[in-house]
């Protein structure tokens, strides 16, 4: 998938963005999220803008973006699958099934299948009780092993296929 955006359609964002939350005290992360909502991702060309924008460097908002898993720098897929990477999971076998979930989608975290699926590391979703976890699609489920992730994505299918 490409992020390609024109210079014009940016500032258009851009524009709205900061009208709404440019006067807050520490907007960038608002920001970031908001621009991420409209597009789907944060491209790598908006990043000088809005550190001109907020009379920060570049370095800073680049810093921010690279820090927090939830910023996408390409758009995600239609479907969105993201495996708990902590402690409480790993012990559940959630290394066994992020292994599982590479080689059978075919990709690596933070990339997308050729059919719009996208897997991403989340550490964390508080269902530590229930690991391994995933978040599918925004729904948070428990108990994923290989083959619920499987039957997971021949839910997609069918929903493609219908």
């Amino acid at each position: 998938m490409s992020s390609t955006i024109s210079s014009a359609a940016l500032d258009q964002h851009l524009d709205r963005i900061f009208a709404d939350l440019g006067a807050l005290e520490g907007p960038l992360l608002p920001i970031l999220h908001a621009l991420q909502a409209d597009l789907g991702h944060v491209p790598k060309d908006a990043l000088p803008l809005i550190a001109e924008r907020l009379n920060i460097t570049r370095a800073e908002v680049h810093g921010v973006v690279s820090f927090y898993h939830d910023f996408r720098e390409e758009p995600a897929g239609r479907h969105v699958v993201k495996l708990c990477r902590a402690e409480a999971c790993q012990a559940m076998g959630a290394n066994r099934v992020a292994d599982h979930a590479r080689a059978a989608l075919g990709v690596d975290w933070h990339e997308t299948t050729p059919d719009g699926v996208t897997l991403e590391p989340v550490f964390c979703l508080g269902l530590c009780a229930c690991g391994p976890a995933a978040l599918v699609d925004g729904e948070v489920v428990g108990r994923v092993d290989e083959a619920r992730f499987d039957t997971i994505v021949d839910g997609f299918k069918a929903k493609v296929t219908a």
